[in-house]
């Protein structure tokens, strides 16, 4: 390992045994055996995963419940071993992984802090040299001599994350455990990262906080399914988990609820079937910038001559607004076959948001023929490199603005 390098991981792997029924016996369990029956299941969590955290870096590690960050965190950590693989730390670790680890309800404050100390590998000394630092960081100086059993979750948690960011080690290993924290407290942990950000120590964050990923780290890892979806720029890491987040409900829907929805509209029309094989194709890429444009084909097939025309929304998922809605781009068609077009717009006006893009055909009294169900409607990603993703002004204003500012080249076949 070079002298640059904290933290290495190396083509780790972990599984687990499940267990698939409950043995009663001795007897029942050779004679299971003897049949070639394990009882157990092998559950595969991390698969070779492999990485670098050089010094002085914020590495941001994300992911879904379930995908294997907290096995990971906990083989870091070195409370689990791996199966193949190894894991080089270079420094001194403290990590902070899970509320209540080395506390003891019946203990004071104060003899938790001393306990806890004493786990982390520090002195009695130490841990005197660095108590009143410990406590004023939490803000319980008035309850320290009590049960740590009467302190609320909050009261508790600040003083976990007070001993282990207190302990001054080498690299701080900190899970998604803050959210109990009240706003005071957050500003205060705020304040912190940002002057652990300056000081070159090595910090590694678990987090469901996207916008901690992009506000603290320069790196960080995206771990599905145990593996290594993607590694590098915090910001595309951070980008590609809320898409695939956002993304998850519409794989959900089947093919049988689209004929279902399908079905449902056709009805509520009072007419046969004038629309069939209503597709929408994103061209462009799913996760675009603010300077990229927006490309979909939109096809369906008329089954009669009859007026027919599409509309389409772009809807906010995150807030369930609509951010664009559109009803006069599109030419009728008056006869029967197959009809398509292409559409491209501009989404400069917008800040970071997940976009669902969703497609309609009305007929003649704008009565609904055919819509694009969730399983057909693309999602589209606009980052913006130049906005802090928490200010929303742009968004706010953006209604309309496509509609103004945005270019179509509509093509029909």
């Amino acid at each position: 390992m070079t002298d640059n390098i904290a933290v290495k991981v190396s083509h780790v792997s972990k599984s687990f045994r499940l267990p698939t029924e409950a043995s009663q016996s001795l007897r029942t369990t050779l004679v299971n055996r003897f049949r070639g029956i394990k009882g157990y299941t092998e559950q595969h969590v991390l698969r070779d995963i492999d990485f670098d955290v050089e010094k002085g870096d914020f590495f941001g590690i994300v992911g879904r419940n379930g995908s294997g960050k907290s096995t990971l965190l906990k083989i870091i950590s070195q409370i689990y071993v791996p199966e193949k693989g190894q894991v080089t730390i270079d420094g001194k670790l403290v990590s902070f992984i899970e509320l209540g680890v080395g506390f003891n309800p019946e203990l004071t404050g104060r003899e938790n802090v001393y306990l806890n100390g004493a786990m982390l590998g520090f002195s009695s000394e130490e841990v005197d040299a660095m108590y009143d630092d410990i406590v004023h960081f939490a803000e319980l100086e008035d309850f320290m001599n009590q049960k740590l059993k009467n302190y609320s979750s909050g009261m508790q948690v600040r003083l976990a994350f007070s001993v282990a960011i207190k302990a001054e080690g080498d690299i701080l290993i900190l899970d998604e455990v803050l959210a109990v924290g009240d706003e005071a407290f957050q500003r205060k942990c705020n304040d912190y990262f940002q002057e652990r950000m300056k000081s070159g120590k090595t910090t590694i964050l678990v987090t469901h906080d996207m916008g901690a990923v992009k506000k603290y780290c320069n790196k960080a890892v995206l771990i599905e399914n145990g593996l290594v979806k993607a590694l590098g720029n915090p910001d595309d890491v951070a980008n590609q988990y809320s898409f695939d987040n956002a993304s998850q409900p519409a794989a959900k829907v089947n093919a049988e609820e689209t004929a279902e929805e399908e079905a449902e509209v056709a009805d509520k029309s009072d007419e046969k079937l004038l629309v069939d094989n209503l597709t929408v194709e994103l061209l462009s890429d799913a996760m675009m910038h603010q300077n990229d444009e927006v490309v979909f084909r939109v096809s369906y097939d008329v089954l009669e001559d009859t007026h027919t025309h599409a509309v389409f929304s772009m809807t906010d998922i995150d807030r369930n607004i609509w951010i664009y809605n559109d009803n006069s781009y599109d030419t009728p068609t008056l006869t029967k076959g197959h009809k398509e077009l292409t559409y491209r717009c501009s989404l400069a006006a917008i800040n970071n948001l997940k976009l669902k893009l969703q497609v309609t055909v009305l007929g003649a009294s704008r009565e609904m023929l055919a819509y694009a169900s969730e399983v057909n409607a693309p999602l589209i990603m606009v980052n913006r490199d130049d906005i802090d993703s928490s200010d929303f002004s742009a968004v706010d204003s953006a209604a309309g603005l496509i509609h103004r500012n945005g270019s179509w080249e509509i093509k029909e076949n």
